[in-house]
């Protein structure tokens, strides 16, 4: 999930799109979800569409990107999901036509050694949530309702079971849920974990733990090796902390006017914020599409 976190103005001001000097030979367009091609209500913009459709027409792949389950990521786009590579669970499951093209998950005792960490951290901090992301489904513990009503946003398949250390399920990462914020209360408890795991704050109030060498970026580099497309031949656009890797993949990668100043730093260039359609419109712009 890519919420925005408070260094981060939500409605900042008006960033035009970037005018080239040329219009380069682009076949594969990944796009981060949340803060970047949502607006604030959690909709795409009326435009995207039509758009869609001329990106194919043009031998150009759109890859939805995001901290997403790929089944929540998959509901946005049913129409014309067939014809998108969707990177889910931050880069850890590509899916494309309901076929895995790659997958890293955790092994049985990462998983189970993440989950008592965060029940140890529950003991403080009563109203964090933690939700175990499988290949399946995904899964929580009790059925607290706020907790509950903000994991729907993300994971539509959802499961509440009593214990999960009893889930059976491949486990691509464990996401954690804090809401007051994920940078200063739920990154310490899970800092120790660098070392050997992905440890990544994927918006104000979520945390994602994953195997080392996952992220979007890994996910986004298997297509590219896989389909033959250059750096100088993507294009990519995000707003967080769990976009950073995808922006090294790409010549032309997007901060969106809203991000976090640390992407800002890594991306090449600043796209129009996720409120004022952005993405589309860079898109038409670098393109010249009109």
């Amino acid at each position: 999930m890519n919420e925005s976190a408070s260094p981060i103005t939500r409605h900042a001001a008006e960033v035009h799109p970037v005018d080239l000097d040329h219009v380069p030979d682009i076949r594969l367009i990944a796009c981060d979800m949340d803060g970047t091609l949502l607006d604030d209500d959690n909709a795409i913009h009326a435009d995207f569409w039509p758009l869609i459709h001329q990106l194919h027409e043009r031998g150009i792949i759109f890859c939805p990107a995001s901290g997403r389950q790929y089944h929540s990521l998959f509901e946005h786009f049913t129409p014309i999901a067939d014809e998108l590579i969707f990177i889910a669970e931050n880069g850890t499951y590509v899916m494309h036509k309901g076929i895995e093209l790659s997958s890293d998950c955790l092994s049985p005792d990462a998983a189970r050694e993440l989950v008592q960490v965060f029940r140890a951290l529950k003991q403080r901090e009563a109203d964090v949530g933690a939700v175990l992301c499988g290949k399946r489904s995904a899964y929580i513990e009790g059925n607290d309702t706020e907790f509950l009503a903000e994991v729907g946003k993300y994971y539509r398949r959802l499961e509440m079971v009593d214990d999960l250390l009893a889930v059976q399920d491949d486990i691509l990462k464990v996401a954690i849920f804090n809401p007051r914020s994920s940078e200063r209360v739920s990154y310490p408890a899970f800092e120790r974990f660098r070392d050997t795991h992905q440890v990544v704050i994927s918006g104000e109030h979520w945390l994602d733990v994953m195997v080392p060498l996952a992220n979007k970026g890994s996910g986004l580099r298997h297509i590219q090796q896989m389909l033959h497309i250059t750096r100088d031949q993507t294009m990519v656009f995000g707003d967080f902390l769990n976009d950073l890797e995808m922006m090294d993949e790409a010549t032309y990668s997007f901060a969106m006017a809203n991000a976090h100043p640390r992407l800002k730093e890594r991306a090449n260039f600043v796209s129009p914020g996720n409120t004022d359609n952005g993405v589309v419109r860079t898109i038409k712009s670098v393109l010249g599409i009109d």
